[in-house]
């Protein structure tokens, strides 16, 4: 018998419903998101002109269940809730398929870096001039921006050392602005004799956060980046690193003092 017209309405109202819930904003975060995202992503990068068209027809389905024209609208519940079958599982895993894994997997980590990474990106170790400068990187920097600066003078036992490190350190932590000043360029050198350097200063968003007075006291007589790193963790001081810049302290000498 056929279906009364107000059990089709109803029917093709659900269906319309779920349509539409289903086609909201991509915030999927969980493992079936990150699979539905990788289905459409496979679907918009499959080149239609060589993939068969039963393949084709099976892969536009993986991606848009709720659109596939089944008959019995609980056949295509099931189809959307189960897992993989083997057919689709073995879709994602020849050859064919690893460039366009490659290339979403690639999309993913540039969408999730994107959002995490606030503030701008430094990468080097800037040489300050004078108070004014000095200043000026405390007080406009992005204040979700942590500023690090060096207090040295050459002559001082450890500085040359403590810079080559944060020069490692600044490729490694590139959302950390490393900063380097001499107290004889600060304005006020009566403040950073000798005696109390090197002295490690950091900041954000225009506040002390960290104050350390002959740092290098706290190394060992010969130390590397990776040293001055543990220390800075140990405060809290520095953010997730992206990657590793200097494997270990054998990595060019760049921490010896010589």
């Amino acid at each position: 018998s056929q279906p009364s017209t107000k059990a089709m309405e109803d029917h093709n109202s659900h269906s319309v419903e779920e349509e539409q819930d289903f086609d909201g904003p991509a915030m999927n975060t969980g493992p079936k998101g990150v699979i539905n995202d990788w289905r459409k992503f496979k679907l918009e990068s499959e080149d239609h002109e060589t993939v068969p068209s039963g393949k084709r027809e099976l892969l536009r389905q993986m991606s848009s269940p709720y659109r596939s024209q089944s008959r019995d609208e609980k056949d295509t519940r099931e189809r959307f809730s189960r897992k993989m079958s083997m057919q689709e599982y073995e879709l994602t895993q020849g050859k064919e398929d690893e460039n366009c894994l490659r290339k979403y997997r690639k999309q993913s980590m540039q969408e999730m870096h994107q959002k995490l990474s606030f503030g701008p990106k430094f990468e080097v170790v800037y040489e300050l001039e004078n108070g004014e400068q000095f200043l000026e990187v405390i007080e406009k920097e992005h204040k979700n921006t942590t500023v690090m600066v060096h207090i040295y003078e050459d002559s001082v036992k450890g500085c040359e050392a403590l810079n080559n490190c944060l020069t490692c350190l600044a490729l490694e932590y590139t959302t950390v602005k490393f900063c380097k000043i001499k107290a004889s360029s600060t304005g006020a050198q009566d403040r950073f004799p000798e005696k109390v350097l090197p002295t490690f200063l950091v900041y954000k968003a225009g506040e002390l956060i960290g104050n350390f007075i002959c740092i290098t006291e706290h190394f060992n007589e010969e130390f590397f980046a990776v040293d001055v790193e543990s220390f800075l963790n140990e405060y809290g001081l520095l953010p997730e690193k992206e990657f590793s810049a200097c494997q270990n302290g054998n990595n060019g000498g760049d921490g010896d003092i010589e």
